[in-house]
Formats: C-alpha cells, structure tokens, sequence
C-alpha cells in the first residue's frame, strides 16, 4: 500500500492476537512500529518476531489505563520522531449478563475500552497537529453497532468508541488527521477463547459461530489489511467511517 514506508505506527495490545498481526503487516509495508502492550513479554516477542522477518519494531509496556504511563510512553516514541499512525486495538472483557454484572467489572471494563483509547488520542493526537497530520484507527466492535448479549458495558465502550471517532475527524479533518474505526466480528484470538471459558460464555460462542454466514470465526489475520489500508495513501479521502469485518454478521448500508 502506497505511503506507509518509514511511517511510525503505535499499535496498541501489540502482544498477541489482532494486534500482534497488524504490527506484523505494518512492518511489512515499511512502518517503524511501537508495540504497545501492558504484557511486556508479548510485546518484545512481537517486536522479535518482525525483526527476524528484517522490519523495524520497538516494545513498550504500557498500561494505556494509566495516562502517565501513556505520556512516558509516547515521549520516548516521539524522541525517534514524529508519530505518523496510531492504531487503538487494545481491549478486554468477559461474559456476564447486565444484571449479574457490578460496578468492579464495570470500571475494569470501561478504563481498558474507553478510557485507554481517550488517553492514547489526547497523548498523540497533539503532535499529529503539529506535525500537520496523521492517521488513526480505532479497533472498535460490532457488539458497539448492534449490541452483543453478554456484552453491555464492552457495547457501550465500543459505540462510545465509534462516536467518539466521528466526532474527532470532524474536529481535525481541517488539520489533516484523518479517523476511522474498523468494527470486528467474533474472532479467534485468546481473548476470544478466555471470554469462551467464562460463565455462559461457552453457550454465546457457540452461538455466534452459527450466526456467521461465512461459518467460521474471523482470524487476526483478516484484519491488518483493511487497517494498513485506512492508514495509507490509498485511504486520503476517507475519515470518520466504520468498517465491520465480520464475515457477514452484520451488514450496515
């Protein structure tokens, strides 16, 4: 894809999964990537997978809850130089029902999904002014677009995450900062799998699994390539939009 040569991309949740297959692509294309994790192990065995493949990559641990922690983070990367993408893919959550759930959940699941991205655009987003532009892509959900039983809080995170793009790319789009959000399905990740071992959890699984028209679980892999493309050349006309990748589950005209 045209543009991402020599750009510097944080990704967030680097460590494994989604995340680390988008900082594997990332690499591929050219990018300087900074694999943000809270799993430092993860994160340096991402940062090791992409420079035997002969990329450029750097790990961080961070905790993106943690907005000190964000800030210190981001300074070091903006020592190197200026940063050109910021992929916000972090998240967590587990199965419970609304009204079986608490304030702990809750709170746990609200500063990983939404608190983490706001503290990753108002540490990054300022330097992408500066410099005169930028891209960003939000890992949202379709459990944000169309709800998820199990999911309410994680929902809510998520829908707040795709207003919250739209809202930001009106705000800069004059500045040149381009966002967008890209929606997954269920996918195949070890969150997927610890999410199936909760309680009831097993039983939702299932069920989304028989709801996919293309009968199968998305994988990581089905994703970095709409997420480069957001953030490339080929993508400087689009902001403010949402991408489901869901193998069909949902379909939003």
């Amino acid at each position: 894809m045209r543009g991402l040569k020599g750009k510097r991309t944080i990704v967030t949740g680097g460590g494994s999964g989604i995340g680390r297959e988008v900082c594997k692509r990332f690499a591929e294309e050219g990018s300087e990537v900074a694999v943000f994790d809270i799993n430092a192990a993860g994160a340096a065995e991402t940062v090791k997978i992409i420079k035997d493949a002969g990329g450029k990559a750097t790990a961080y641990a961070v905790d993106i809850t943690d907005r000190a922690a964000v800030d210190a983070a981001v300074a070091e990367v903006e020592k190197v130089g200026p940063v050109d993408v910021l992929v916000n893919n972090a998240g967590w959550d587990v199965p419970r029902l609304f009204l079986e759930s608490d304030a702990t959940l809750w709170k746990k699941v609200i500063d990983i999904n939404l608190y983490g991205p706001l503290n990753m655009h108002h540490a990054v987003l300022p330097g992408m002014v500066r410099n005169g532009g930028g891209r960003v892509v939000n890992i949202s959900s379709d459990a944000g677009r169309v709800g998820s039983s199990g999911e309410a809080v994680y929902s809510a995170c998520k829908g707040g995450i795709i207003a919250f793009t739209k809202t930001v790319a009106r705000e800069l789009a004059r500045k040149g900062i381009q966002l967008n959000a890209v929606a997954p399905g269920p996918t195949d990740t070890p969150l997927f799998a610890e999410f199936s071992k909760g309680e009831g959890g097993e039983k939702i699984a299932e069920g989304l699994k028989r709801s996919i028209p293309m009968r199968r679980l998305a994988q990581p892999t089905d994703y970095p390539g709409i997420i480069c493309f957001l953030a490339s050349d080929d993508a400087g006309f689009i902001t403010g939009q949402v991408i489901s990748v869901s193998g069909g589950l949902t379909m939003h005209g």
